[in-house]
């Protein structure tokens, strides 16, 4: 009788309430002087904040606010990255070249591959957690690793671990990128083609723009494109996710594949009414920044209903699978940056 009435569209709301509190404040922290320019973007910061209430909270609370985190988890997420369409254009893609394109797709998928094969062939990982990592490395960190978990209906722990990576090498990446620049700026060619491989390597949209405002403005600007266009490859990823992750499946597993070209399909949609049918600077301020506060919502909840027990027994396979990940994009990357 207890849980039941903890389920009330009361307690929906005040979950919901309360994830979108923690994304506010995140949004805040982030926007902050003494963490602008860290490289720490929002949506870590919410998961953080996340995971340190729900880790101090009780159990009648975590009962209590269930039904609206669960909320912000699922569809409050995929509306989010369906928005997500709106910070990329066609032609921002086209401008930067046939070659950032290839560079973007080839680490893509060598870095999946690699994840797949290291992860469950040799570290014997499970499928999930070995996947997200990958996906998070290969394509635009936490959102990245967000939306796969939506395909492959990952558990709270396994994205948690996937999303702690991410974080550590990413923020490593971010420091050092910019160091090397200042030592060998001509190490790639020239500053294009250092902010090429910094946005086509780096894991997070906010550790690039860290890193390349860290450059000059030419590799800064390169960077991002480079970055974005990873960030667009998302949709087409998950597609094939959701196909690999399905095959072999039967019953309730199979479907998980399903509900894949639903906010992928609105991925899409954003971006081409971004591209021909641009909103005013205004408007689309606020269409971002929207998309930035759902994003966050669903990266607190998924923090507030994640233990540090569950993370404790990952074990250090998931940090291997991470280093080496690491290391194949700087290593790949900049071999196809000098070709």
């Amino acid at each position: 009788m207890l849980v039941a009435s903890l389920r009330s569209p009361f307690n929906l709301l005040a979950g919901l309430a309360g994830s979108l509190a923690v994304a506010a404040f995140a949004l805040w922290l982030a926007a902050a002087p003494m963490l602008h320019g860290s490289g720490l973007g929002a949506l870590t910061l919410a998961m953080l904040i996340g995971l340190a209430l729900g880790n101090l909270t009780p159990n009648i609370v975590h009962y209590a606010l269930a039904s609206g985190v669960q909320l912000c988890k699922q569809s409050v997420l995929r509306v989010g990255v369906a928005l997500y369409g709106f910070r990329l254009t066609v032609q921002q893609v086209q401008a930067l070249g046939v070659q950032a394109f290839v560079i973007d797709v080839l680490l893509i998928l060598s870095t999946l591959a690699l994840a797949i094969w290291l992860g469950v062939r040799v570290l014997r990982m499970d499928r999930g957690t070995a996947l997200l990592i990958g996906a998070g490395h290969a394509i635009c960190g936490a959102a990245a690793i967000l939306a796969s978990a939506g395909v492959v209906r990952a558990r709270n722990d396994q994205v948690a671990i996937a999303i702690a990576c991410i974080v550590l090498f990413g923020t490593f990446g971010m420091l050092a990128y910019p160091w090397v620049f200042s030592l060998a700026p001509g190490l790639l060619g020239d500053s294009h083609a250092f902010g090429v491989f910094t946005g086509a390597t780096l894991h997070e949209v906010a550790q690039v723009v860290a890193a390349g405002q860290a450059m000059n403005p030419q590799a800064a600007e390169a960077a991002i494109v480079a970055k974005l266009i990873r960030v667009l490859l998302l949709a087409p990823v998950l597609i094939g996710i959701g196909l690999w992750w399905s095959r072999g499946r039967t019953g309730h597993e199979a479907t998980a594949s399903v509900k894949v070209p639903v906010f992928v399909l609105g991925f899409v949609i954003c971006m081409s009414i971004n591209s021909w049918m641009p909103l005013t600077q205004g408007v689309r301020q606020m269409v971002v920044g929207l998309d930035d506060l759902l994003l966050a919502s669903a990266m607190g909840a998924l923090g507030f209903s994640t233990r540090l027990q569950d993370l404790r027994k990952a074990g250090i396979k998931p940090l291997i699978l991470a280093f080496v990940l690491t290391a194949q994009l700087i290593v790949v990357g900049g071999v196809l940056a000098l070709l």
